[in-house]
């Protein structure tokens, strides 16, 4: 089986390596790394914060102290070098924070997610930061009755979720917060269902496409590679959106799949919600290949555990999976060189 899994994804084509298709200075979503050795301001202060910037990285990266500025970064785009049904959340409303502009709901922790929404009338720009025990992840928020799922990807230990409110500029000022224990069902348990950057709860196209790919086999290992081999052969590099992309950014995964075409983060958020659809746990995974931002895939299964990055097998180890190399370098041997090179790459933020 490892043999025919080699052939199917290894095809013997001659292409040119795209490393440097798209800019890095376009914006996303984002999140902040940092050692978590300070605080922000208490549920419902309403001092400005400011955060500073790392314009090259998707996310900030900074030590939280007085003030806080939140900022934008730029969109991993870069084209170049165990469960049986599908999992939801939901805002069960067992353990809710709130006050009149904003809402936490942290009934589900052990489950790996958050859920936030901001009810009160506004037009200023929101953000949620979720600061796990080593790391902080700094997302937009959308305002409305309709909750937003934010993963726990730090494992287990203290969480505190804070939701911010533009005052000016990058300056925000804190609307509410929540401190809490988190200990998780399992560690598979952030990477099972949908969330902000991975959302398939409403991309009924995705999930339908994923059971006809996936639905008759439950190897799932055999599912990575039909829907690998899927989003790599069908999909195509979108260099005009990788130009002109802003701040906010987050993929449609049916659009995408409609199109058949997007930058890095479409590549790994399709292909790790086609897979999390079938029970597989899946993490996508923002970094550094080479010295360019970019987003990967990393999935789970009994025989292998975690396959970081890995997606096919050369007959004696598993080597790195990453859907927008294998695309665009059209699995040249000198692509799959590279993506099977661990040494090409950096992991930052898990989603």
């Amino acid at each position: 089986p490892m043999n025919e899994i080699l052939k199917r994804l290894l095809p013997a084509t001659l292409a040119l390596v795209l490393l440097a298709g798209c800019g890095g200075n376009a914006a996303v979503s984002q999140s902040t790394s940092q050692s978590q050795s300070s605080s922000a301001s208490q549920s419902g202060s309403q001092g400005d914060q400011s955060l500073g910037s790392d314009e090259e990285a998707f996310l900030d990266e900074v030590a939280l102290g007085e003030d806080v500025n939140l900022e934008d970064e730029a969109v991993a785009m870069t084209a170049a070098p165990a469960v049986s049904t599908m999992l939801t959340p939901v805002a069960s409303g067992t353990q809710v924070k709130k006050n009149n502009k904003a809402e936490i709901d942290y009934s589900n922790t052990k489950d790996g997610y958050v859920m936030v929404r901001f009810v009160a009338a506004t037009d200023k720009r929101l953000k949620v930061q979720v600061k796990g025990p080593t790391t902080t992840y700094t997302y937009n928020l959308t305002q409305g009755q309709s909750w937003t799922t934010f993963p726990l990807s730090d494992g287990n230990g203290t969480y505190k979720v804070v939701v911010y409110e533009n005052t000016s500029g990058t300056k925000y000022a804190t609307v509410l917060s929540q401190e809490m224990s988190v200990t998780l069902t399992d560690e598979f348990a952030p990477f099972l269902r949908p969330n902000q950057y991975v959302n398939y709860e409403n991309a009924p196209k995705t999930i339908a496409k994923a059971q006809e790919l996936a639905g008759g086999t439950t190897d799932p290992l055999k599912k990575v590679e039909l829907i690998y081999n899927y989003v790599v052969k069908n999909m195509t590099y979108d260099y005009k959106l990788a130009s002109t992309v802003q701040s906010g950014y987050l993929p449609v995964l049916d659009t995408v799949l409609e199109k058949k075409t997007g930058i890095c983060f479409d590549y790994a958020a399709l292909m790790t919600g086609m897979l999390r659809s079938q029970g597989v746990p899946c993490k996508l995974v923002v970094g550094y290949a080479g010295t360019a931002y970019h987003a990967w895939i990393s999935v789970w299964s009994e025989g292998t555990g975690w396959v970081d990055g890995a997606i096919y097998f050369n007959g004696t180890s598993w080597q790195r999976m990453d859907p927008t190399f294998a695309s665009t370098g059209k699995q040249s041997a000198s692509i799959m060189q590279y993506i099977g090179d661990g040494k090409n790459y950096t992991v930052k933020y898990l989603y």
